[in-house]
């Protein structure tokens, strides 16, 4: 019965895009609790299933949350003797896998719902990316929204901006040029995003770039903004060609290492910053 319970959480947790941690016993020496093989899931909110409870399970449940608070991605092994110090008499030793599993490489943000947004976002949602999909016509949205995706219809979309996380990936590809800066001001006021891409030609810069040290933004935090954003050796006009352009470039980022900057000891964002400026953020 045990056996589906871990199995049954980790397939329903995949399904709504929200990350976990897989706990196994995979080698106990003397007396313990339970037997090699044992498992539970831990997610943010909820454990599924057991490896025995007592101390030796609150000390593997809040090292699995702080992996999934600093989004950790590698596998990690512990080793527990099951003495006095976890409160267990048993005084046998385990040793615990933890895996993280869907923990999404990047959270983003797509602004707008046309024809390369349309394009875009399935294949960001084949990713391992929770996509947040924003626009403010429902009208624009087709009738099936890839799985792990969340639909956003908002009057008011720069609100949104603020609703990411540190770390975040924008993109903005709205219907409304006035709306594309709104969302660049909001986007790099915020500056705390690995990647913010905005559609479109070197002349939508130019103007943009004008607008912007118009409205006091230095030089360097605007030169942050990927505009024309995309590969540039993946050429073409068409909506899906432009948008396999536009998730080339999302894979290359999120792979790379750009280093990552850690304010007042909260947890590291990383950061899309050259290494010659890298020194100029701290």
């Amino acid at each position: 019965m045990s056996n589906t319970v871990w199995i049954n959480a980790l397939a329903e947790l995949q399904q709504q895009g929200e990350p976990c941690v897989l706990v196994t016993i995979i080698e106990e020496r003397g007396s313990t609790p339970r037997n090699a093989g044992s498992k539970m899931v831990v997610s943010r909110e909820r454990l599924y299933d057991t490896i025995g409870g007592g101390h030796l399970e609150y000390k593997a449940q809040k090292i699995a949350r702080e992996m999934l608070e600093n989004r950790v991605r590698e596998t990690r092994l512990e080793r527990f003797s099951l003495g006095a110090s976890l409160g267990q008499c048993c005084g046998g030793a385990t040793v615990l896998l933890f895996e993280p599993m869907g923990q999404p490489q990047a959270h983003i943000a797509v602004f707008g719902a046309g024809h390369v947004g349309r394009a875009l976002v399935p294949l960001l949602a084949s990713l391992p990316c929770k996509v947040r999909w924003i626009d403010s016509r429902e009208s624009e949205f087709p009738a099936q929204i890839p799985a792990g995706v969340e639909k956003v219809v908002n009057d008011e979309v720069v609100d949104e901006v603020e609703n990411m996380p540190a770390g975040s990936y924008f993109i903005v590809m709205t219907h409304n040029h006035q709306l594309d800066l709104e969302l660049t001001a909001a986007i790099l006021e915020r500056g705390d995003f690995t990647y913010y891409g905005l559609i479109g030609s070197q002349s939508k810069r130019a103007k943009f770039e004008h607008r912007l040290r118009d409205r006091g933004f230095q030089p360097e935090t605007v030169q942050r903004m990927r505009c024309p954003m995309g590969i540039a050796e993946v050429k073409g006009k068409l909506p899906v060609e432009i948008a396999v352009s536009i998730a080339g470039e999302v894979i290359a980022t999120y792979n790379a290492n750009f280093g990552e900057k850690s304010a007042d000891g909260e947890k590291p964002v990383p950061m899309l910053v050259p290494a010659a400026r890298r020194s100029q953020t701290g």
